[in-house]
């Protein structure tokens, strides 16, 4: 690994810098005129509302309005990196060495599953991701939105609901929503380029876009399109391997080599003065390339015939993702609201992986391939959509009452095509078979399956004094996998002066089990550490994942699945005490039953299991273990959010916009259900779920509390940019033995950049972690580093790569 460089300044000078900067405005700004606004409450919201008036500041449930401007400001070319870096309820960690998890990561909010947050496009349900993680990082057991595929020239602003809203939007949205608002018009535009790097050396990223519109038939209409092009080189933490010195280092520990190109277009056509056509669609395509474990060559999936010194397994993943929104929408001229629209989206992610062998064949014929077509993941949803709504005017309320309802149909599908023989071939000599790496798919994992869905949806919105505004939702779904279900929400808002509220919401919600969930199959190679794994030998070994209705998930205890239900409590204050000071704090609890998550692995290299599966007609067993999907646990979340804003006017000196944000979050698995029968009946002590998933994954693994103080200083041309971000400790829990769990400390991360505006040109350098931050390293006494290969746990949650230095040049007009 390149030797780093070591900060100047501890990381509790930014902490300093900031404070007294604020001091000093404050003290300038008392001698100041009033000042504005610290932002615009005032734009209409159209997230968890079907109102056509409400706005951010009168918001019966939390909501935080991201601008473009905002986002640009992070420094970031990721979506989901910026969001998490604005959002402190959202994190979004950086998995390495994981198989492909790193090439689609997930973000998650108030530290519930990715899948549990329902992600929106201009209001329309977003698709998921093709690929589903199964490895032990946050996120297991989750398949989910890929963020990343949206270009961030395309996006006007982001509203993200923090508060349960299935009874609006139907299945996922238990932790909240996140709406993508694109931009919109044929006016205005701009081209960037960003490069930079790690401060390692390594981790070179380079990108460029555009967006812009072009009128049509006499501004009737626009097309607006946004193009991204990008790159990214690998990033290398890995450490010496304690039992080899002599080879230095040959493990990847970083992130993954990733080129990318994305394609995004929004168009409106006016038909008549009342009726619009509109469309938005998007392509793009990103190939990926991942790092397995290494083989050295004494391990016992070495080749040396091939390998002599050993070798690296690397996994592509070459994912193309396209969609397509078409609607109609209008208003009548009694004041209804319409809008019929129909939805397509697909992810199709192609495996392949190189400098590998298939050890197995290797054995049996004197000769294996070092590439394999592994085969393909593809996630598609097709829905169609009416939404109808209209202010009706009742006698005997003060105000008008929003009536909106609606249905849609939704058809979700998923296939796995199975890889080329090589890939997985076992055959029986015992040798470990499959692509080191990434075996391919099987044709007894290989299918296509699909269902629908039909909902119907009713709200009611209205302000039943100039004080108290309410709003109730109702949707009723019916799958045609698992039934019917209801959910439904109601919330409150009383304002007791113009300048003070408090806000309440109750809900209820669902996540419908994905069809990943219910059917995905595959056998991998992992590596099991101390108290771990199979008979107690730290060591790669192959793991089955199964579907729970399977024959050999059935026998060992696998249940058909069942839709998690949720309960949402929220209570908050919105204060505005003075014109520039802007306060809300909202505490809440989500509790969920029949959260669906990844069993352990259940260990079923014992002769009685051996046998008992065999009786059963399940002879060809060609992994140590099994997991499957499964209703296990029910868990609790209970949290705080607190955001405040403030503009300091500065006159002739320009003006300072501060930020704190702060957010306090708690899960915890309240219960466990009581083991199958069949797993009980075998003597062998086997449980669905493991203390790492239990006290871990879905609890202390994702930090407790993380707090983001941020400043944009402006003055002329000049304006100056600095974030600082608190992460609290987690803990990375052990599967099986308690000794071996480390908590890892708090860390504070400085960001800080630099703009100077001429004409409409905007030139910025800037720097990431601008002290070098690490997390804590893992520990080597425990053998949590693997040997000293994994310096730093793939759990943190600003990842481990250090700082981040990089230029922009951007011409907006």
């Amino acid at each position: 690994m390149t030797k780093r460089f070591h900060p100047i300044l501890s990381a509790s000078l930014p902490a300093a810098i900031l404070l007294a900067l604020a001091g000093n405005v404050a003290a300038q700004e008392a001698q100041t005129a009033t000042p504005a606004k610290a932002r615009d409450l005032s734009a209409v919201i159209v997230t968890g509302t079907r109102a056509d008036n409400r706005t951010e500041s009168s918001s019966l449930t939390p909501i935080d309005v991201v601008s473009a401007k905002v986002l640009q400001q992070t420094g970031t070319s990721e979506l989901s990196t910026a969001l998490a870096r604005i959002i402190p309820s959202l994190t979004f960690p950086r998995p390495s060495a994981a198989d492909t998890a790193d090439s689609q990561r997930p973000a998650q909010l108030r530290g519930l599953s990715p899948d549990q947050v329902l992600v929106l496009v201009d209001g329309k349900r977003w698709h998921p991701g093709a690929i589903i993680v199964t490895n032990g990082v946050l996120g297991r057991g989750s398949q989910a939105v890929d963020l990343n595929t949206i270009p961030m020239s395309a996006i006007d602003h982001i509203e993200v609901l923090r508060d349960g809203a299935s009874a609006q939007y139907g299945s996922d949205a238990i932790a909240g929503v996140i709406n993508v608002v694109l931009k919109k018009g044929a006016t205005g535009g701009g081209v960037e380029l960003s490069g930079g790097q790690y401060s390692a050396g390594d981790g070179q990223i380079w990108q460029g876009s555009a967006n812009f519109g072009i009128p049509l038939n006499n501004d009737k209409g626009w097309l607006r399109f946004s193009l991204q092009e990008g790159n990214q080189n690998i990033t290398n933490r890995a450490g010496v391997d304690r039992r080899r010195p002599q080879d230095g280092v040959r493990q990847r520990f970083g992130d993954p080599a990733v080129r990318d190109h994305n394609l995004f277009l929004n168009s409106q056509y006016d038909l008549s003065p009342d009726v619009q056509l509109y469309a938005f669609g998007h392509y793009g395509n990103r190939k990926s390339t991942s790092t397995a474990f290494f083989r050295s060559v004494d391990n016992g999936n070495s080749a040396p015939t091939i390998y002599p010194d050993g070798y690296l397994p690397l996994e592509n993943a070459d994912s193309t993702d396209q969609s397509m929104v078409l609607g109609l929408r209008g208003k009548t001229g009694s004041g209804w609201r319409w809008d019929i629209s129909g939805n397509y989206g697909q992810n199709r992610v192609s495996y392949a992986t190189q400098n590998s062998v298939n050890r197995a064949l290797l054995n049996d014929t004197g000769v294996s391939p070092t590439r394999f077509h592994d085969g393909i993941l593809k996630a598609s949803q097709q829905s169609f959509d009416i939404d109808i709504a209209k202010e009706l005017s009742v006698g005997w309320l003060p105000n008008p009452v929003t009536l909106a309802f609606g249905t849609e149909y939704l058809r979700q599908s998923y296939a796995i095509a199975a890889g080329d023989p090589a890939s997985y071939y076992v055959g029986t000599s015992g040798v470990s078979g499959g692509a080191q790496g990434f075996g391919g798919f099987q044709p007894a994992d290989a299918g296509t399956h699909a269902r629908h869905n039909v909902s119907e949806y009713l709200s009611l919105e209205t302000n039943l004094t100039d004080r108290l505004g309410t709003s109730l939702a109702v949707r009723h779904e019916d799958y045609s996998d698992f039934g019917t279900t209801t959910s439904g929400s109601l919330a409150g808002r009383f304002d007791f002066t113009d300048r003070f509220a408090l806000r309440a919401s109750a809900s209820t919600g669902f996540r419908a089990p994905s069809l990943a969930q219910q059917f995905y199959a595959y056998t991998q190679s992992l590596y099991f550490g101390p108290g771990n794994a199979p008979g107690g030998v730290p060591g790669i070994y192959n793991a089955g994942l199964v579907s729970a209705t399977s024959p050999v998930g059935l026998l060992l205890g696998g249940q058909p699945l069942k839709p998690e239900k949720s309960r949402n409590y929220t209570v908050g204050m919105v204060w505005n005490p003075i014109d520039p000071l802007n306060v809300s704090i909202d505490v809440y609890q989500i509790t969920l039953s029949d959260r669906i998550t990844l069993s352990s692995n259940l260990k079923i290299n014992d002769a009685a299991i051996q046998t008992y599966l065999a009786n059963n007609g399940i002879t060809n067993t060609n992994y140590s273990s099994v997991a499957y999907f499964t209703n296990a646990v029910n868990t609790r979340t209970r949290g705080v959010d607190l955001v405040t804003s403030y503009l300091f006017d500065l006159g002739n000196s320009g003006t300072l916009q501060t930020t704190l944000s702060y957010n306090y979050n708690k899960n915890k698995v309240i219960d466990v259900k009581a083991n199958p029968a069949v797993l009980d009946s075998l003597g062998l002590n086997l449980k669905r779920i493991d203390r790492r998933d239990q006290y871990g994954l879905l609890a202390d693994t994702t930090p407790r509390s993380k707090l983001i103080l941020n400043g944009l200083y402006s003055a002329g041309n000049w304006s100056t940019t600095g974030t600082l971000t608190r992460y609290d400790k987690f803990t990375a829990y052990n599967s099986g033995n308690p000794a071996l769990d480390q908590t890892y400390g708090s860390k504070w991360l400085f960001d800080l950049a630099v703009n100077y505006n001429v004409n409409r040109w905007t030139f910025s350098v800037g720097a990431d972690n601008v002290f070098n931050a690490y997390p804590d390293k893992a520990s080597a006494a425990l053998n949590n580093d693997n040997n000293g290969t994994f310096p730093y746990s793939v759990f943190s949650p600003f990842g481990f790569n250090g700082s981040y230095i990089y230029g922009k040049v951007a011409y907006r007009w």
